[in-house]
């Protein structure tokens, strides 16, 4: 999970606060070096980090901190909003343009994911009511120009192309065919190279001067630390960039390029590449990404992705049963289906404030798996459905055999619904008052494949 290391290491030298009733300076100083230690080795920048550190013990040496009744939280609380600031504090949207067509030039390096993610962008773009134009001005990588065409097919949004021509050209081409065709919004497949050299420089500079881009969104890979951080400065240099795209979130992600872009160049992320999937994109909320750094959950996301995925009638009718204690293994099966479009259990743990996404370690919905499970939930009797705590040895060795898979297999389907049920339980204390839990009552329970 993307943070996982940055999130351990400081959630460990927070709880060396909270074992204290009461904290002086020296607790602070204290902290203050293991965090600036925790934010270096997770490759943040070194003056990010200096500048991060200062704020943070300039706010937390304070009376209202020392003296408060929980000066631990407080820290956490302080830490939490500086960190929030420094990736830029509010979710910042897509420049549009007055008149259409918006035209986005895509760039970065080879490597990086900017075709594809490109691609996620502009299919993100048409679920949310634009018409969007893919235009392949790569002109030099080997099948990038397939590569586009492929990606745009299976998103269902059109490619232009005009082969191994002058890229200028080509985008300037593009702009006139949205025109024409009615297209709003252009994304411009920009060639990118292993390093960056004058000649991609210059050749980024020309296709701007011929289109004036709304929008010139840098693509930058989240697991290359501090590299990408000094890529994204120099293509600031060069081009005065307006928008960062961060992809692989879903990796090992040590975190040095989500706080370090926009303290260094001062543009925002904009968005997010969180999986392979091509529906694995979404804007870049720097509150919620130190809510999850800071292991404090994700719960807006998390509401998100489960209005998304849940058929809301469906989900009536699994609260219902979730109410009289009917939620049997055949239902778990369908849940499960739902789930696996949220993405894995660890990822949406992550997301609830307090869970341990340790206890959830590479626990994952395998679609492959799917039809093993629904052949073992079949070879039970439907008591045993009713009631998986009947299932003994033997049982077992029955269900399997029915099956004609093992008994660690039908071990595995068990302790999945097992987990299923202690994420009810810690998913049961929302949907109360205020504006979140409107939301969450709003034609049901999105939560309610979990529980109350």
């Amino acid at each position: 999970m993307a943070f996982e290391g940055l999130s351990e290491k400081l959630s460990a030298a927070f709880a060396k606060l909270r074992g204290k009733g009461r904290l002086h300076e020296s607790d602070i100083k204290e902290a203050m070096r293991e965090i600036r230690l925790v934010l270096l080795e997770a490759d943040v920048s070194y003056k990010v980090v200096k500048d991060f550190v200062a704020r943070v013990s300039e706010r937390a040496v304070g009376q209202d901190v020392l003296e408060s009744l929980t000066p631990a939280q407080m820290v956490v609380k302080i830490v939490n909003e500086e960190m929030t600031a420094l990736m830029g504090g509010e979710v910042a949207k897509l420049n549009r343009a007055k008149k259409p067509p918006t035209v986005v030039m895509l760039c970065g390096l080879q490597g990086a994911g900017k075709t594809t993610n490109g691609a996620k962008l502009a299919g993100y773009m048409r679920k949310n009511g634009s018409r969007p134009l893919l235009a392949a001005c790569d002109v030099y990588r080997p099948a990038a120009i397939k590569q586009l065409q492929v990606v745009g097919e299976q998103l269902g949004i059109p490619v232009f192309e005009m082969g191994q021509g002058d890229p200028v050209e080509i985008a300037k081409a593009a702009v006139s065919h949205a025109k024409k065709f009615g297209n709003d919004i252009v994304f411009l497949d920009t060639a990118g190279r292993l390093s960056i050299d004058e000649a991609l420089m210059d050749e980024l500079r020309r296709i701007k001067a011929a289109v004036e881009p709304d929008e010139i969104l840098l693509t930058v890979d989240a697991m290359t630390g501090q590299d990408a951080v000094n890529t994204a400065e120099k293509f600031n240099e060069e081009l005065d960039i307006t928008g960062v795209m961060l992809t692989k979130l879903d990796g090992d992600t040590r975190g040095g390029a989500a706080l370090s872009v926009r303290a260094v160049t001062g543009k925002p992320i904009k968005f997010a590449g969180t999986g392979e999937k091509l529906d694995k994109i979404e804007p870049f909320y720097p509150d919620r990404m130190a809510s999850r750094i800071l292991g404090m959950g994700d719960v807006l996301t998390l509401i998100e992705k489960a209005e998304a995925a849940i058929d809301e009638k469906k989900a009536l009718e699994m609260e219902q049963k979730l109410r009289q204690n009917r939620f049997t293994l055949t239902d778990f099966l369908e849940q499960m289906a739902q789930l696996r479009s949220m993405g894995s259990l660890e990822d949406i743990a992550g997301m609830i404030p307090g869970v341990d996404t340790r206890a959830l370690k590479g626990a994952t919905i395998d679609e492959k798996a799917m039809p093993r499970m629904e052949a073992l939930i079949l070879s039970m009797t439907p008591e045993e459905r009713e009631n998986p705590s009947i299932i003994n040895s033997s049982r077992k060795r029955r269900i399997a055999a029915g099956a004609g898979q093992r008994v660690e297999d039908l071990n595995r389907l068990l302790k999945q619904f097992d987990m299923m049920q202690k994420m009810a339980r810690s998913l049961g204390g929302f949907g109360g008052g205020g504006k979140r839990g409107k939301r969450m009552r709003r034609g049901g329970n999105p939560f309610s494949m979990f529980g109350r």
